[in-house]
C-alpha cells in the first residue's frame, strides 16, 4: 500500500475527519441539469445560492449546478450510492425520460445493469455530458 509523503514542514498529527460538503458541478443550462438529477434520484432542486443552483444529496452533501455557457465543460464522474430499494424506481426515471444506461462506464453495454460487489449499478450521461453512477453497494478497496 503506498505510503503518504511526510513533508519536512508538516508535523505527525492525528487523523481528522473530512467529509466533502459540496462540490460545483458545470453544466451549459444549470437548472436543465439540476432538475435533470433531481428527478432522476428523486431529490429536489434548492433555492439559488449566489451563482449556484444546488441539489442537496441527502447525506449532507450538495451538488452545486454553475453554468458555464461560453467555455467547454470537461465532463466528470459522478456516483450516488442508492438504497437497493430505490435503484428499480431510479431505472424506471430513466426509462420513462428516454435515458440509456449502460452497465459499464464506457458505456457499452446500453440497457444492462451491473452486479459488481454484490450490488446493482448503472452509468448514465446527465444534460451536460457527465457520466453518472448510480450503484447499491460501495466498491471494494484494497
Amino acid at each position: 500500500m503506498p505510503h503518504a509523503p511526510q513533508y519536512p514542514y508538516e508535523p505527525e498529527r492525528p487523523p481528522v475527519a473530512v467529509q466533502l460538503n459540496h462540490t460545483a458541478v458545470y453544466a451549459r443550462d444549470q437548472r436543465l441539469s439540476a432538475e435533470f438529477i433531481a428527478v432522476i434520484l428523486g431529490l429536489d432542486v434548492g433555492a439559488p445560492f449566489g451563482p449556484f443552483l444546488p441539489v442537496d444529496l441527502g447525506n449532507g452533501v450538495t451538488l452545486d449546478y454553475y453554468e458555464k455557457r461560453d467555455e467547454p465543460i470537461q465532463t466528470q464522474h459522478y456516483a450516488f450510492l442508492v438504497p437497493d430499494e430505490q435503484f428499480d424506481l431510479v431505472i424506471a426515471r430513466l426509462e420513462a425520460v428516454g435515458v440509456t444506461y449502460y452497465a459499464d462506464p464506457r458505456q457499452t453495454e446500453p440497457g444492462r445493469i451491473n452486479r459488481l460487489f454484490g450490488g446493482r449499478g448503472a452509468y448514465f450521461a446527465d444534460p451536460a455530458g457527465h457520466n453518472m453512477e448510480i450503484m447499491t453497494r460501495p466498491y471494494d478497496r484494497p
